[in-house]
């Protein structure tokens, strides 16, 4: 058993910690999309094809958790308008990736991962290269 196999374990433990939670109190004080100096799960990251080196950057992006909360019908009874929330079609992940492509134009997206969540928020870590 290679040492990759300790360190994932270990990673799935750690996000249950005090120490986590702390981490993630500091990342939801800073911008939505906010560059990091390395992955938080550095063996996810190599899983996903990322690399050390000089081109390669990581991005941590804040996003919403739970459903889409819908707009409020105007002017009068709409009944097919009526559900409250309701789910945005896509994946958070998904909406993680495009705003860290849309703050780096010169950028392709090698892959993302969960980085942790508390009660309003959830945070991935997107693995970026550049062109």
């Amino acid at each position: 058993m290679g040492a990759d196999k300790y360190i994932r374990k270990s990673f799935a433990e750690s996000y249950k910690t005090p120490r986590a939670k702390e981490r993630v109190r500091a990342w939801k004080k800073g911008n939505t999309v906010q560059r990091a100096e390395k992955p938080s799960n550095p063996v996810r990251a190599r899983e996903l094809g990322f690399k050390a080196k000089t081109g390669y950057f990581v991005y941590r992006v804040k996003t919403k958790r739970g459903k889409r909360i819908r707009p409020k019908a105007a002017l009068g009874r709409k009944p097919g308008k009526n559900r409250k929330r309701e789910n945005p079609g896509k994946p958070w992940r998904w909406f993680a990736e495009q705003k860290a492509l849309r703050r780096c134009k010169n950028a392709e997206l090698i892959g993302s991962y969960f980085a942790g969540c508390d009660g309003t928020a959830q945070f991935f870590d997107v693995l970026l290269k550049t062109k």
